[in-house]
């Protein structure tokens, strides 16, 4: 029986310690750089930072950048100055419960906030009226879905878009394959509480490396960077509730994919085919066939993911000629 408990209590110590506090990482002197480039604004009590980038002289075209999920606002780091040089403004943001910004607990994090946020952030930057360029990826393509919808049924607030380029993301359910931690988090009710806890630097890195290509890894710079913002206002613990949005893209598909197939706004989707998320040839064919007056590029082989920051050239490539199409 001593046993017994003398092994409860070595499981029991190491979980405890975890459970009640890991104090977060230090970000590193360049994920410092990017966060003390940007501002804080105030959206329902909570504090969203974003970055938003004067350039390109003798052009008016706003171009905003809407993240993924777990990670932030800074993968768009590798992509940025190039388009600061093309645009005249270039706007990202970390959405509640990401990176840099309040992640409030409990909250019933949903697409809908994060589209609300998005116009809140252009209302407090005076663009509401101007014409904008969405970028997005991955939950950002969900965001910018519901944006889509509430400016083409002209809603109290809708931005104005003059275009939309998507790339990977689970934005049909039907071929969407999320990470079995995902499923687990989000489906795991009181257990996800302890789940969210448990998340440490290895678990993360080795969830976030299986998203991107063989070839296309990120640093070990680069992978502690990602986990400073998740880790940032312990961002782990809201994990479980975020992933709501898994969930809400089933229930809600009709109308944010109603809205993509609908629309006369322009459209693209850049597409890395290794994305274990959303498989290759499946999640492409499927866009063809529904969304018919989208233009697309397929990336190399190898990239998958996260084509922004495996493939930054291919990508802008792709982005400047959907750009300059129209």
């Amino acid at each position: 029986m001593r046993e017994w408990w003398l092994h409860v209590g070595l499981i029991c110590v190491p979980l405890l310690a975890v459970y009640l506090h890991i104090p977060a990482p230090q970000p590193s002197a360049a994920l410092h750089r990017w966060r003390s480039a940007g501002e804080v604004f105030r959206f329902r009590g909570r504090r969203v930072f974003y970055r938003d980038s004067f350039g390109a002289l003798g052009s008016s075209d706003v171009v905003v950048l809407l993240h993924g999920f777990p990670t932030s606002s800074y993968d768009w780091n590798k992509v940025w100055d190039p388009l600061t040089q093309r645009f005249h403004r270039v706007i990202a943001l970390d959405f509640l419960g990401f990176g840099f910004s309040d992640k409030p607990r409990p909250h019933r994090y949903s697409i809908f906030e994060q589209a609300t946020l998005v116009e809140a952030l252009l209302a407090h930057l005076d663009l509401s009226k101007h014409r904008v360029n969405l970028v997005s990826h991955d939950y950002g393509d969900t965001v910018a879905l519901e944006l889509l919808y509430r400016a083409d049924q002209n809603r109290t607030g809708h931005l104005t878009l003059n275009s939309l380029c998507l790339s990977n993301g689970g934005i049909f359910p039907e071929t969407h394959h999320p990470r079995l931690l995902q499923t687990l988090l989000k489906d795991s009710g009181f257990l996800a509480a302890v789940l969210t806890r448990l998340v440490n630097y290895l678990i993360f890195q080795k969830g976030i490396g299986e998203v991107f290509g063989p070839y296309t890894q990120p640093t070990d710079a680069e992978f502690w960077d990602m986990w400073t913002g998740l880790r940032h206002n312990d961002g782990n613990l809201v994990l479980d509730s975020i992933l709501q949005y898994i969930n809400q893209r089933l229930k809600h598909r009709d109308r944010w994919v109603g809205a993509l197939t609908s629309t006369f706004v322009p459209l693209h989707m850049i597409y890395g085919p290794l994305d274990p998320v959303n498989p290759h040839p499946h999640f492409i064919r499927l866009y063809q066939r529904l969304v018919q007056r989208s233009t697309f590029t397929v990336l190399d082989e190898h990239i998958s993911h996260y084509p922004q920051l495996e493939d930054p050239t291919g990508f802008l490539n792709a982005y400047f000629n959907f750009i300059h199409s129209f």
